[in-house]
């Protein structure tokens, strides 16, 4: 069976650079999910935090990598943060990408690269959760070619985690 993974990423920002690594997958004859166009996004939005949380967690359903492309600012993003929080719920394993490397449609690239040691929440006891110590890796897309060694990263953090 095809392994379903979550992609979790900073849609006004990075869905170009996103939807590379996303056909890159595709293409492989993998599945994603987390991806939805423009419009779509928008009415979901307009419909308040809880509809989109409720999207999101109709996404993970079935996943057991949520992958989290790392934009300039992916990782301080509210939607991203709670994909990233629901994924640990799910027991999903999670890894983070770098992206900043990947061109966007106007064939640029940007060199700020998103800090893994970034504040995704809190425990319990309100220590902060830093995403670089609750991941399961850390990769660069451009740097460590991605589109060969996506696939392996992925089985390497799900065997981590049981998956």
């Amino acid at each position: 069976m095809a392994r379903r993974v979550f992609f979790s990423f900073h849609y006004e920002n990075d869905i170009n650079r996103s939807m590379t690594v996303r056909n890159s997958w595709v293409t492989q004859g993998k599945e994603a999910a987390g991806f939805i166009d423009t419009a779509a996004f928008e009415q979901i939005k307009r419909q308040g935090d809880n509809a989109v949380h409720g999207w999101i967690d109709r996404q993970l359903e079935g996943t057991s990598v949520t992958v989290v492309l790392i934009g300039a600012e992916t990782l301080s993003r509210p939607f991203v943060q709670y994909e990233i929080c629901q994924s640990l719920q799910r027991g999903n394993a999670v890894i983070g990408v770098l992206i900043n490397g990947i061109r966007d449609m106007n064939t640029r690239t940007t060199s700020i690269k998103g800090n893994v040691h970034t504040i995704i929440g809190y425990y319990n006891d309100k220590t902060p959760a830093y995403f670089d110590d609750i991941c399961d890796g850390v990769y660069d897309y451009s740097a460590q070619d991605g589109y060969a060694n996506l696939g392996i990263w992925i089985e390497s953090a799900a065997k981590a985690r049981n998956k």
